[in-house]
């Protein structure tokens, strides 16, 4: 069966991935001259790489390790020290580890929490300790009631006060999710916590050892169209056209260049695109259906990343940080964190600005300039004296809406990947399915969707779609 698939981020990669593994013939369509979507990446005139997002990849991203398998790449992750590195605000230059030991989960994390001495006291410890108890006893079940409530307002529930709040969740929430704990649902944070407490390897974190367009997305492109599908760029999505009983009838695809509008048929039709120009997209008659004006409550939230590239080293260290600055989220040396942008004397450091709604509208140099008075706070020693580190170049990448804005009471609105209309499916980490705006949800969905088109049509004689099964913890442990 031949499957039109529009976007060729990782949702509609992966789809057309796992579409081939059951026999089908994806063919992707890209309106941008790049893959990747929320992974994509450029390289800029002296032939140095920028991202759309710093990409880290976590223990806990079982569909991601596994694709990575299938694919004979996952050598490309390039794993770190299984620890959490927090900087202190008030201590410039001070780093504040959660090293977790390689014992079983959860003492393990547990473990790390009990022997980190700069950010919480013991009363905390056990007070976030018991409060975390209904989620571990109780499931998922559990986890998604509480969604109805921010993740600040589930810590006081627990009777957790706010210092745990700003010594440690402001940060992780930003970095999960773009937005602060009083924002965010509780469910998400939970979700994270979940994972990384029942799993040995879960919070251990690796980086590509190269751009995520070439290192990641090319080796799929060239999965798929080994075993017949087709991935093609520049061909943007103009309108879904219907049959008279509202199922899809073909995508009309925008002619570039004079060239003229083309329409390609299938027989089946996903949208792998992102749930904001989805809504825009949609037929009328859709739009009067329950299930897509549901969609109406999600949107995605602005991302800022940055790019800044030092006549010097400013750090050694070999892994992703939690800023804890009011402005920044996370950031990592590049030069030190992955391969291919090694250097031994520079530092090239990738910056998440979050949140970032009161930014996306400002200049790069506005953006960069804020960007530089934190770095100062982080790095003292580098930025006074008389000889201060001198920034040689920077990129600024803006994604006005990136992955939804989790905020409390959206799991309701989070579509399945298979609609009413009975040949069109959705796929994307907005979708429902068990993890957050990420990677791994961005994979995952994918999976669903080809599982759910190959149950609804398949293909005599294919190799079955694999199961959504975790691989083995060793991938994240001996990488």
């Amino acid at each position: 069966m031949r499957v039109a698939i529009a976007g060729a981020g990782l949702a509609g990669l992966s789809c057309a991935k796992y579409l081939t593994d059951a026999g089908h013939t994806p063919i992707v369509l890209e309106s941008r001259d790049v893959l990747g979507g929320l992974v994509a990446a450029w390289k800029d005139s002296d032939g140095d790489w920028y991202e759309t997002g710093l990409h880290a990849f976590f223990g806990a991203y079982p569909n991601m390790l596994q694709m990575l398998k299938e694919l004979g790449i996952e050598d490309r992750l390039q794993w770190k020290e299984h620890t959490l590195i927090f900087n202190q605000p008030d201590k410039p230059g001070t780093l504040s580890r959660f090293d977790v030991p390689d014992i079983p989960s959860p003492f393990n994390v547990i473990a790390s929490i009990l022997r980190n001495k700069d950010m919480l006291t013991w009363e905390q410890k056990i007070r976030f300790a018991v409060g975390l108890l209904p989620a571990v006893v109780r499931g998922q079940k559990y986890v998604e009631e509480m969604d109805k409530y921010s993740f600040l307002d589930w810590l006081k529930r627990q009777g957790v006060d706010e210092r745990v709040t700003s010594d440690v969740f402001i940060a992780a929430c930003k970095a999960l999710t773009f937005i602060n704990p009083d924002e965010v649902s509780a469910t998400i944070l939970l979700t994270a916590l979940n994972r990384f407490l029942q799993e040995r390897y879960g919070s251990k974190i690796a980086f590509l050892d190269g751009s995520p367009t070439e290192r990641l997305c090319s080796p799929i492109v060239d999965y798929i169209t080994e075993r017949g599908g087709e991935v093609r760029l520049n061909v943007p999505l103009k309108e879904i056209l219907l049959n008279a009983d509202g199922t899809v009838k073909g995508y009309l695809i925008r002619g570039l260049n004079g060239a003229e509008d083309e329409v390609v048929t299938a027989d089946a039709y996903v949208s792998a695109i992102s749930v904001d120009p989805l809504k825009v997209m949609l037929p009328k008659p859709w739009k009067l259906m329950e299930f897509f004006q549901k969609l109406e409550g999600l949107e995605g939230v602005p991302v800022i990343n940055l790019h800044l590239w030092f006549d010097r080293k400013l750090t050694e260290i070999d892994h992703l940080l939690f800023s804890r600055s009011p402005l920044l989220s996370v950031y990592a040396d590049m030069s030190n964190t992955c391969r291919e942008y090694a250097n031994p004397n520079r530092s090239m450091l990738e910056l998440v600005l979050a949140p970032a709604k009161d930014w996306i509208a400002k200049s790069d140099e506005e953006i960069v300039a804020a960007t530089l008075a934190e770095l100062e706070k982080l790095f003292p020693d580098h930025f006074g004296g008389d000889n201060p580190v001198t920034l040689l170049k920077s990129h600024v990448v803006k994604t006005p809406r990136s992955v939804y804005k989790a905020t409390p009471g959206r799991q309701q609105y989070r579509p399945a990947q298979v609609t009413p209309i009975a040949n069109f499916y959705l796929a994307g980490s907005y979708t429902m399915q068990r993890y957050l705006g990420s990677m791994e949800g961005a994979v995952l969905s994918g999976k669903l969707t080809a599982q759910a088109i190959s149950e609804a049509l398949p293909v005599a004689n294919s190799s079955n779609l694999q199961t959504l099964t975790r691989p083995p913890a060793t991938n994240a442990a001996t990488a």
